[in-house]
């Protein structure tokens, strides 16, 4: 079958795929070990046996709903190609707001910069690319999650960047930041949204959260301020429909200037406070 026909019977297949073309695509490039483009220009050319088998293989495993960053082991994200994993969640667009929002932090020349709950190392990874002078620690508590985090750095040869296991501050005793950041879970455990696409093949640990989402939110608030500098702040991203839950519960816990930052699609999805120190 030629590259044309096996992208038009793929996406034929992928009905329930919001993106079934760009998926079939994007799978069969990984296939074929080129870039999507190449596959416009060789349209004509014919795969091979193995090529077909492995692609139409994938095509299965997605039709089930299996992630496309799964299917190929990696993702992009401000670009830089990530490798992934069913340990860790998704990179995803929206929490690169995350890293332009602690990038607007981090004017100093040099500082200290921690990411908590790292998963591939996305945040940590994005910051260290942008801030060489600064020193960025991420932190998680899966032991799959920190060697992954650790083989995405040395293949991006990012050396200002180092990756703990960690119970959150569990492992970073003493120690104090200019800049923390988390995206932690948010998730209330009875969301629908659970049971819905990409979400449904990732490590549930990593989106849901007592108390309606907030527990682990809440429990950041708390415990952050021993692990900040003067003036330091704290960015979280949560859920679309949190930002004013979790602005009081920065206020409560002593943070001033608490501020909230829009997502891509408009929501206030970003919330920070500065530790006065």
């Amino acid at each position: 079958m030629t590259i044309d026909g096996a992208l038009r019977e793929a996406t034929g297949r992928l009905l329930e795929s919001p993106t079934p073309r760009l998926d079939a695509e994007v799978l069969l490039a990984h296939v074929c070990e080129h870039s999507r483009t190449w596959l416009y220009t060789w349209s004509d050319r014919a795969l091979t046996a193995d090529q077909f088998a492995c692609f139409d293989a994938l095509i299965e495993r997605r039709s089930e709903g299996w992630p496309v960053a799964y299917l190929t082991g990696s993702r992009e994200f401000w670009g830089l190609d990530l490798q992934t994993s069913p340990a860790t969640l998704i990179p995803r667009p929206d929490t690169e707001r995350l890293v332009e929002v602690a990038l607007e932090s981090a004017s100093a020349v040099s500082g200290k910069l921690l990411d908590l709950g790292t998963g591939t190392g996305a945040v940590a990874l994005a910051l260290a690319s942008e801030r060489r002078d600064w020193q960025v620690t991420g932190v998680d508590l899966a032991p799959e999650a920190v060697t992954l985090a650790q083989s995405n750095a040395r293949k991006l040869a990012i050396s200002n960047v180092n990756f703990l296991l960690s119970d959150w501050f569990s492992a970073l005793s003493g120690r104090r930041f200019d800049i923390i950041v988390a995206n932690p879970p948010y998730i209330a455990d009875d969301d629908p949204h659970l049971t819905r696409d990409d979400v449904r093949f990732e490590p549930r640990s990593a989106l849901v959260a007592e108390a309606a989402g907030l527990s682990d939110l809440a429990w950041l608030a708390r415990h952050a301020p021993s692990h900040l500098e003067p003036e330091g702040w704290l960015w979280l991203e949560h859920g679309y429909a949190q930002a004013g839950q979790v602005q009081d519960i920065l206020v409560r816990c002593g943070f001033v200037s608490v501020v909230s930052r829009q997502d891509l699609a408009g929501h206030e999805r970003i919330t920070g406070g500065q530790w006065p120190g």
